[in-house]
């Protein structure tokens, strides 16, 4: 594209203008807030901030609004509000489809904040998981299937759009809670099939999810296909899981089922990272100085950096998001179901989705496109400075123009450092992980206690619950653990 320049002012406006519109969603400070509401067992204040901040959100985060809303809707045990707010957001990510010339244009020129946040594809499918564990919290398993089919379609679809093995491409844990939804409705034969496709989903994305396959897949996945007769099918997991201990569903038709879903621990957030390319001898000087002195990308030293690479103009920054890693300390729970008519029944929760290693395969993927996509604007951007700067000393006049030039050159190419800015939006109210635990008892009262293993106290949401359960229910029960 070949910019002309008549006037320095309209375009020193559009700078200045394009800079101020792009918005980078819910500030750190908030998030910091929300955090602390769950750490001190208060998810409804947690909601309450979310709810609050809804305009601070804006437009181009309608779609952040509604995954962080679903969330702690969710935990505040609001299930039905949780789906409607998620089934908002799950339209507007349809809706994204169709892209703005407009606001392409003002991202390209600025920064990707300016872009409406479309959320990734693990985001996408973690938003049809939390309307089926709210359903299925409610004990509406008919809603919950849904839901499941919903995952079925968005993870077949993925599957058929990414081609490389390697990348996010299925996801073991929604087919595996589709699994445990298709068994609880009695539909045995979509279950084994779900099972099947989450045993070979975690298979596949074992390289880099660090995620084994569940201790608790195999038997359910050797007990439906007893059920179903498929002998050929039951050796081969026989001698693919030969130490595996499992109940046949003739043995146990009298039982009901636990089902705990453990979100432990905070999602990664992004920061900036910023490259600073000097394209003079003197300005690798400035760069180099100014990197030793600061030793920091954070967001304090942007002024003085905007000023210093301003005066020099000859430095163009690129800025990438880095994610910021936050593990649990939580590493299982241990799940208890007392009853006054026999022993206790404990069972351990497994880990069964590493949110964690989803975010980074999912910027490893996309940092490519990034890249590229950030140097091209750059590079555009500092094409446009020099532009205004140039025309601003010719209309100056020889004797101003030095001094014209100075000026409208700290003014230009530092809106062209002070803009860059990574996008550095997701989904943080999800957790670092999510554990999995199930209990198969006899119907009857019962309390259950969730503990996470190695870490005194216990949970606020599961914790000493009562339990009422009937012959061939499936309850499930959701907690948040910020350990």
């Amino acid at each position: 594209m070949r910019w002309s320049v008549r006037s320095p002012i309209p375009s020193l406006l559009l700078f200045a203008g394009l800079w101020l519109v792009t918005g980078c969603g819910p500030s750190v400070n908030r998030y910091w807030l929300i955090e602390q509401s769950l750490v001190s067992g208060d998810p409804a204040r947690a909601d309450a901030l979310v709810e609050q901040a809804e305009k601070d959100y804006g437009t181009k985060n309608r779609v952040l609004y509604g995954m962080d809303r679903g969330m702690t809707l969710q935990l505040t045990g609001r299930y039905q509000q949780s789906s409607a707010v998620l089934e908002q957001a799950e339209e507007e990510v349809d809706r994204l489809y169709t892209k703005s010339i407009r606001t392409e244009t003002a991202a390209f020129l600025t920064n990707d904040n300016a872009l409406p946040y479309e959320g990734d594809a693990y985001e996408h499918v973690m938003i049809s998981v939390a309307k089926a564990l709210n359903y299925a919290a409610l004990g509406q398993i008919q809603e919950a299937l849904v839901e499941a089919r919903r995952i079925d379609h968005r993870l077949n679809v993925l599957a058929d759009r990414v081609k490389d093995a390697h990348n996010y491409r299925s996801d073991g844990f929604a087919r595996y809670l589709t699994g445990i939804l298709y068994e609880a409705a009695g539909d045995t034969n979509n279950a084994f099939i779900a099972y099947r496709n989450a045993y070979e989903a975690y298979e596949a994305m074992r390289g880099w999810a660090h995620t084994p396959v569940p201790a608790s897949l195999p038997s359910d996945l050797l007990r439906v296909t007893d059920a179903l007769h498929l002998t050929t099918e039951l050796e081969e997991y026989r001698r693919t899981f030969p130490d595996t201990t499992w109940t046949p569903v003739s043995e146990q038709p009298q039982l009901a089922r636990v089902v705990l879903i453990s979100y432990n621990g905070r999602a990664p957030h992004k920061e900036d990272q910023f490259l600073d390319l000097p394209i003079s001898l003197d300005a690798v000087q400035l760069v180099l100085l100014n990197r030793g002195l600061s030793q920091s990308n954070r967001h304090q030293n942007r002024v003085s950096d905007s000023v210093l690479y301003g005066l020099n103009g000859r430095v163009v920054r690129v800025a990438l998001p880095r994610l910021v890693l936050r593990k649990t300390q939580v590493g299982s729970e241990q799940m208890t179901l007392t009853s006054e008519a026999g022993p206790a029944t404990t069972v351990h929760s497994v880990l069964v989705q590493n949110v964690t290693a989803l975010a980074e395969q999912s910027l490893s993927e996309r940092l490519p496109g990034i890249t590229v996509k950030a140097l091209a604007r750059a590079a555009t951007k500092y094409a446009l400075a020099e532009g205004v700067t140039r025309g601003a000393q010719q209309a100056a006049g020889k004797d101003a123009a030095p001094w014209v030039g100075l000026a409208v050159g700290l003014v230009t190419k530092g809106l062209a450092v002070a803009s860059e800015e990574a996008d550095k939006r997701s989904w943080q109210t999800l957790p670092d992980e999510i554990h999995l635990a199930q209990a198969w008892v006899t119907p009857g009262q019962y309390h259950v206690a969730v503990r996470p293993a190695g870490i005194g106290g216990h949970s606020g949401q599961a914790g000493e619950a009562p339990l009422t359960l009937t012959a061939g229910q499936t309850t499930f029960l959701i907690q948040r653990m910020m350990q």
